[in-house]
């Protein structure tokens, strides 16, 4: 086979594999969209946000709780963890020593590997009493916040040791030649070439973030009602879905099906400010 053949049969090859990749999402936006039709049709759009409350054997869809809720406890976790995750893998970079630097990166795969259960688990047994002694009811949006945190943190962590790993070393010569200090050095050299790798990572902590369902669940009290202070107990859309879909049916398990399009349209708003993002960095 010539090199001009294999060449453009590797990269029929990629695009196909591309083409497959992104037409997977396609179907599964129509079955959502589907099902979710009848209660958009017979219920309408404006019951999802004006209804009185979420009790659908009542006739009343209002998804406004959840919705407020996903969005706390989701940018509540992420403010916690960019700072942390960002921090850790300065330290580990560029202050810490290599044999501790290197058991640090294999603690966050380990904390990145344990599912998610456990961490609800352990949210469940151990840091909801400990909230529950400051102000019960200690199932409460802090203890989903604390639990996000740590699940998501290995993810921000990993991709900015990974990011702040592949400044070109000749750019550490240069600032060592201008006797640059190495904080400056960090915030001047590091960042600017890391950045698009840190954005990554914290692209994929919140998207796991939005769509984490068990630990949430299990922490977070599941009472319908937008939280008013931190030691309230809230619910999310996932958890929703993953609480009443098992008996839910008609316009119920329709309207469900409705909150899996709201969590695909956040989805797809963040990668959409993403893109603006990445393009704003790379043309300025």
């Amino acid at each position: 086979m010539s090199p001009f053949l294999r060449d453009t049969l590797l990269v029929v090859t990629l695009r196909s594999f591309a083409i497959l990749c992104g037409a997977i999402v396609l179907p599964i936006v129509g079955f959502l969209f589907l099902e979710a039709y009848p209660a958009i049709e017979k219920i309408g759009w404006v019951s999802f946000w004006r209804d009185r409350s979420w009790n659908p054997t009542e006739g009343a869809y209002n998804l406004m709780p959840m919705l407020w809720g996903s969005l706390f406890v989701t940018a509540g976790s992420v403010l916690v963890a960019i700072p942390l995750g960002i921090g850790s893998a300065l330290f580990s970079q560029y202050y810490a020593p290599p044999i501790l630097a290197r058991l640090y990166r294999r603690l966050l795969e380990i904390l990145a590997g344990i599912p998610s259960v456990i961490y609800g688990l352990w949210g469940l047994v151990v840091l909801v009493p400990l909230i529950w002694q400051i102000e019960p009811p200690g199932t409460s949006l802090l203890a989903g916040i604390v639990i996000l945190t740590l699940m998501i943190l290995p993810t921000i962590a990993l991709s900015a040791d990974a990011s702040f790993s592949k400044v070109p070393f000749a750019y550490w010569q240069a600032t060592t030649a201008l006797a640059v200090t190495r904080w400056s050095a960090i915030w001047h050299v590091a960042f600017p070439v890391a950045k698009s790798g840190i954005f990554a990572g914290i692209l994929l902590a919140i998207g796991r973030a939005i769509g984490e369902t068990i630990a949430v669940l299990m922490v977070c009290g599941n009472v319908v009602e937008v939280p008013n202070s931190l030691f309230d107990p809230m619910r999310t859309l996932t958890a929703n879905i993953a609480l009443e879909m098992a008996y839910a049916s008609e316009y119920h398990r329709s309207a469900l099906f409705v909150s899996g399009l709201l969590l695909m349209a956040a989805i797809a708003l963040l990668i959409f400010l993403a893109e603006i993002v990445n393009r704003r960095g790379i043309y300025e």
